[in-house]
């Protein structure tokens, strides 16, 4: 009891000094002076994020945040698995596997993932190949593995971006160049991972197959 008086004791990496707080067995990581005491299980999702939330767990702000797709879950203190930005949409992967969350954002790796992007213009071929050729922008260099045309219509285009790292805001800054904007932009694949028909703003975990095909064979 003194111990936890004393603030030596972490929920979820947050200091509780109340002894009667509630601790969830299995799934709450319960440390003392940063030692695990019952680590909680692994728990790995997906999200289908919706457009407008912030990919963090609180906000300085006071926007909402990926986090409130799990409010009333019983789940573990999760991390997101990289980034999707506030306008961006679909897959999202979380978890409490560290080792696991580093492999698979781990830029040696180079597992692709696969966005649709909605631009406001049309795409051509000549387009297509410089998208692909890639571009330097602000000492960056910014190209697509691979970009094919989906559907196109009057006054825009549905391109599907495959990417083999991830900078900040890449396919955006990159379509910026050549004076495209993007009206949406969803990730609907990482690795063998599909975002499916996961309804926007739901969740479900991995399988274990799931789990193993992401993380890269050493």
């Amino acid at each position: 009891m003194e111990l936890i008086r004393m603030g030596k004791v972490s929920v979820n990496h947050v200091v509780r000094k109340n002894p009667e707080f509630p601790v969830i067995l299995g799934q709450d990581i319960v440390t003392m002076d940063d030692v695990s005491i019952n680590q909680a299980k692994s728990v790995y999702v997906m999200l289908n994020k919706p457009r407008g939330l912030v990919t963090s767990a609180s906000d300085e702000l006071g926007r909402d945040t990926v986090f409130s797709c799990f409010e009333g879950a019983r789940l573990p203190h999760l991390s997101p698995v990289g980034r999707l930005d506030k306008a961006s949409e679909g897959l999202l992967l979380f978890t409490n596997d560290n080792a696991w969350a580093d492999a698979v954002t781990n830029p040696a790796t180079h597992l692709d993932k696969v966005y649709h992007v909605q631009i406001d213009g049309q795409a051509d071929a000549a387009l297509l190949q410089r998208l692909k050729t890639g571009v330097d922008v602000e000492d960056e260099r910014l190209a697509a593995k691979n970009v094919t045309v989906l559907r196109t219509g009057e006054k825009n285009t549905w391109l599907e971006f495959t990417l083999d790292e991830g900078r900040n805001r890449h396919i955006r800054r990159l379509l910026e160049v050549f004076e495209l904007g993007v009206l949406r932009l969803v990730r609907v694949k990482i690795g063998r991972l599909e975002l499916g028909n996961l309804t926007k703003g739901r969740w479900r975990e991995l399988t274990r197959a799931e789990i193993a095909a992401l993380k890269p064979a050493r």
